[in-house]
């Protein structure tokens, strides 16, 4: 018989939800929150103490001993691992699975003879090393800026919580709402010279420049960044920092929420719209509402900035969970930029852009200023064709297409532009171009200089010399991606300077930030690019913004598409003229009644939002019911499809244990298996299955039990719960 105390109950970085139990000696110092090395078949694991227990059901020949801490670790506060705790509950995932990834990778890994202390010990160091010379004063004297009225009114009231309130911080593009953070935090950081800050933002691509205007207004306080790109020693550093209460300020994305903070005082996420905080793989969870869990926990206010709040956010606001607080002029004294749509049918296009379009980018560049041209689809063509048979570039393990991207010279044509002054930009040719003649255009370069790329799964091949299915040399890529069209920007301005960002630029360590610094610097003339571009950027000469294909998203299947679209057109309608110059945002599309457009080009969210609401109140979508969504992955679409259905049954059967109660499957609403939008990725089949119920509470009083009895079976499918998804 074990002696009571004695078990550790440990998680282990694996989808399930079970903890693993060790046996203790009586005199074993491990404690909850530490981090041991325990004996998994005949190798090593890294694993993390949850709990300690008196009692096992485990055999006792079966119990192992665990004896061997992980040198150098922080244990984990017990605030941490409550809140890894809801985490786990909230998504239905394993205590490990949400924990372990958290953690950077060099600081988990069993170590080998002589080298883990040493890693630990470098890491810390490192970090150090980094550090800042201090200056004198907290930042920068808040004398030199100067508040507006909006600004200050949205300050005091969020300075006037005095325990945990979620503000909801709703500021146009432009309106100040970081100087309103620096405010806040400062006043904070101040009073309190051990305390820390959290700042989550939604992308990589935004740290750079989050980061850079925190060391400038917090010039002594250590900042810690954190995000999945950075290389894994620096991380580790900046990691171990932040869990020491090193680091005063952590900047990072939505990892960064499960960082262990000793003595966090604030949290703010910026762009809290954004769907990059939910996690795509692994644990499931939101990092926006992990990060309103952990304020709550812990009694701390939290702000929500976004120029277009998620509408589950504008909902929670509205009634009142949320604090909503807003900012409605620009703190610069900039007016809007005017939105005006510009409809594609029948107009005259020359590399995707109207005469007016072409027309504006000219007067633009002519005056010096930027202008930003807009279309959230990269590579070069979205798809390759045969004219003659019909043959399209699909890709053999996705239900997609292959898109065709133009491969990288290593002397492009922004390497050999000069860098200086803009120069005056030639009037664009006369020479018409129909939509259909120049989307059919075939590439002038050769098969060689392009390769077909699943935006998928990976997969690329060349550019085959002929048509597979019939021979034919006459092949042509459709439509245009951000390559494409910078390559026709060239022909249209050959004195203009180009720079373009997307995901195959930032692929490249330094491209994305080096592009932005040229644009800050005035060194680029032409803005191409998609998303990436839409948040967070301050670019001082932008006066333009052309939306090259606004309609794309209009046609998804996700009821969040319209949302989507609102939110990505403003955001980017929001880089022009920032610094008083009168700009000008003009959208290409087919559609230019539609309400999303209309919205747009009056400003109002307002109005979007409640029109949105409404047709969601009435056709029960979130936030008014509350969703899971069961997704499946098999050799075979009949195998997902059985999967499914035999899930659906149990469910509704009530084939759990313990059984689900009547009332609670009442509220349910099942719905039945189909399959997903992208039915095949990676050569397997994919389906998945809604639930929904207007009650959170009977949701997960149904998941529980159910997810239990699915794991309990054994199947050659994988599958996935998704709590709150985010596409369906």
């Amino acid at each position: 018989m074990i002696a009571p105390a004695t078990i550790a109950r440990v998680a282990l970085d694996l989808p399930l939800p079970e903890l693993f139990d060790y046996a203790l000696s009586a005199d074993s110092p491990i404690c909850p929150g530490d981090w041991v090395i325990v004996p998994w078949g005949r190798s090593r694991r890294v694993g993390l103490v949850a709990a300690l227990a008196d009692s096992t059901t485990v055999p006792p020949d079966r119990l192992r001993v665990l004896d061997e801490r992980l040198p150098g670790m922080p244990r984990m506060p017990a605030h941490w691992l409550e809140l890894i705790g809801f985490g786990s509950r909230y998504y239905h995932a394993g205590f490990g699975e949400l924990a372990l990834p958290a953690v950077p990778k060099l600081l988990r890994t069993v170590p080998g003879a002589r080298s883990r202390g040493s890693a630990v010990v470098r890491a810390r160091e490192r970090f150090a090393a980094d550090l800042p010379k201090p200056t004198e004063g907290i930042d920068h004297p808040d004398g030199e800026r100067v508040l507006t009225s909006g600004q200050a009114e949205a300050l005091s009231q969020i300075q006037s919580c005095t325990g945990h309130a979620v503000f909801l911080l709703h500021g146009i593009t432009g309106s100040g709402k970081t100087e309103v953070y620096f405010r806040w935090l400062a006043a904070l950081l101040a009073h309190d010279q051990a305390a820390q800050a959290l700042v989550l933002v939604p992308e990589i691509a935004l740290t750079p420049q989050f980061a850079q205007r925190i060391r400038e207004r917090f010039p002594m306080l250590p900042l810690a960044i954190l995000h999945s790109d950075m290389p894994d020693a620096e991380r580790a550093a900046h990691w171990l920092a932040a869990a020491e209460g090193r680091a005063r300020i952590v900047l990072g994305t939505r990892l960064a929420v499960l960082v262990p903070l000793p003595a966090l005082v604030a949290v703010v996420v910026d762009e809290e719209h954004d769907a990059s905080f939910k996690q795509q793989e692994g644990a499931r969870y939101s990092a926006r509402d992990l990060a309103i869990a952990l304020a709550a926990r812990r009694g701390l206010p939290i702000v929500l900035g976004s120029a277009t709040p998620s509408l589950e956010s504008w909902h929670a606001a509205r009634r009142g969970r949320y604090r909503l607080v807003s900012l409605r002029e620009r703190a610069s004294g900039a007016s809007l930029p005017l939105v005006q749509r510009m409809a594609l049918r029948g107009a005259r296009l020359q590399h995707g852009l109207t005469d007016p379009a072409i027309a504006a980018i000219n007067e633009t560049v002519a005056r010096g200023e930027q202008a930003l041209i807009f279309l959230n689809r990269r590579g070069y063509a979205p798809v390759l064709n045969c004219g003659a048979c019909g043959w399209l570039s699909r890709c053999d393990q996705c239900d997609a297409y292959r898109v065709m991207h133009k491969v990288p010279h290593r002397v492009t044509h922004q390497a050999t532009q000069q860098v200086g002054a803009a120069t005056p930009v030639r009037p664009a040719s006369s020479k018409s171009e129909s939509p259909r003649s120049q989307a059919d255009a075939t590439p002038s370069a050769s098969p060689q200089r392009y390769r077909l790329v699943c935006h998928h799964c990976g997969a690329d091949q060349p550019v085959p010399r002929s048509c597979p299915e019939c021979g034919n040399v006459d092949l042509a890529g459709l439509g245009r991606g951000t390559q494409r069209l910078e390559e026709g920007l060239q022909s249209l301005f050959p004195s203009a300077r180009i720079g373009r960002l997307d995901r195959d630029v930032a692929r490249r360590r330094g491209a994305a930030q080096q592009m932005l610094d040229a644009a800050h610097a005035g060194e680029v003339d032409l803005l191409v690019g998609t998303q990436m571009l839409a948040k967070g950027h301050d670019f001082r000469r932008l006066t333009l913004v052309v939306v090259v294909d606004a309609d794309a998203a209009l046609f998804a299947a996700d009821f969040r598409a319209p949302e989507r679209l609102f939110a990505t057109l403003m955001q980017v309608a929001g880089r022009a003229g920032r610094h008083h110059a009168a700009s000008r945002v003009l959208i290409q599309t087919r559609f230019p009644e539609h309400p999303v457009f209309v919205a747009l080009a009056a400003h109002n969210f307002d109005r979007f939002a409640a029109d949105q609401l409404t047709e969601r109140e009435q056709a029960s979508l979130p936030p008014f019911v509350h969703q899971a969504l069961l997704t499946v992955q098999a050799r075979s679409a009949d195998d997902t499809i059985a999967f499914l259905a035999d899930a659906r049954h149990r469910l509704l059967s009530a084939d759990t244990d313990p059984p689900i109660p009547d009332t609670v499957l009442a509220a349910l609403t099942v719905c039945d298996p189909v399959p997903m939008p992208l039915a095949q990725m990676r050569g397997l089949a994919r389906a998945q299955m809604l639930v929904e119920s207007p009650s959170r509470p009977a949701l997960h009083a149904a998941l529980g039990p159910w997810l239990a009895a699915l794991r309990a079976q054994r199947h050659a499918a994988r599958w996935q719960l998704v709590v709150d998804p985010l596409e369906i």
